[in-house]
């Protein structure tokens, strides 16, 4: 029999880049089941993700307290990040979820702000080697709650270097897990021994639920797409609007 999904909800931010908008009704339904304590994710970007599981623990009435950790500077595969981008998702953060926070600084670095068992959604989503997926689980894995479930990012994606792919088919057989494959890939791997029987019946049963997921993921693109044409539309017009305002002086 399959569950009630809360998935519907369309996100208040899409920005770009689009790589994470198609699992963001996943983000939802995760929070929802889950009702984390706190979440934290490794890699914010401009913050489609981080925001989302933020959307979610609102809409759900939750308490939830969550922690995005970037330096905001880039990386190899992304390139260096414009300082605006931080300030834009600071801006965000503080208009609309005051009680999330920014860490601005490396993973590592971030270890020391989260006491031991206490995080139930870890999201990696940083450097995509083989070697810093693994340390970055690694490095984390005390931190994990009873409840814990871990996101791992791009898990379909094999260009350049890029490693999850590899530390993905790993990892996923130490752990109940199932794999998104839309949407560059999302691996779901459930660490805590306590997670809610939903989280457990979910990854043992995800193909029943893939084609719900992914068809309301590219609904969820749909409107990424709509929004950024309309953002191109309207830089597009303004110096045109900027040049009718000066010919009626």
């Amino acid at each position: 029999m399959r569950q009630k999904l809360n998935i519907y909800s369309m996100p208040k931010r899409l920005e770009e880049p689009k790589f994470w908008v198609e699992h963001i009704p996943f983000a939802f339904y995760l929070v929802s089941q889950l009702k984390p304590k706190i979440v934290v994710e490794l890699g914010t970007h401009t913050g489609n993700s981080f925001f989302a599981f933020c959307q979610a623990a609102a809409e759900n009435n939750l308490t939830s307290k969550c922690y995005a950790i970037d330096t905001w500077l880039g990386d190899k595969y992304t390139g260096p990040f414009e300082e605006e981008m931080y300030k834009n998702v600071l801006h965000y953060q503080q208009e609309n979820y005051p009680t999330a926070v920014l860490l601005r600084m490396t993973f590592d670095e971030g270890l020391s702000h989260f006491e031991n068992g206490t995080i139930d959604i870890l999201h990696i989503d940083g450097l995509h080697t083989y070697e810093a997926v693994k340390l970055d689980f690694e490095n984390w894995l005390p931190k994990l709650s009873d409840n814990a479930v871990v996101l791992f990012h791009d898990t379909q994606v094999r260009m350049q270097d890029f490693g999850i792919w590899k530390y993905w088919a790993e990892i996923n057989k130490q752990y109940p897990s199932y794999e998104f494959k839309h949407g560059y890939g999302l691996g779901v791997l459930v660490v805590g021994k306590k997670a809610p029987v939903e989280i457990i019946e979910f990854v043992k049963n995800g193909n029943e639920y893939s084609d719900i997921f992914e068809k309301q993921g590219k609904e969820v693109y749909k409107e990424y797409r709509r929004r950024r044409l309309k953002a191109d539309l309207k830089r597009l017009m303004a110096p045109h609007k900027i040049i009718a305002k000066r010919l009626k002086k």
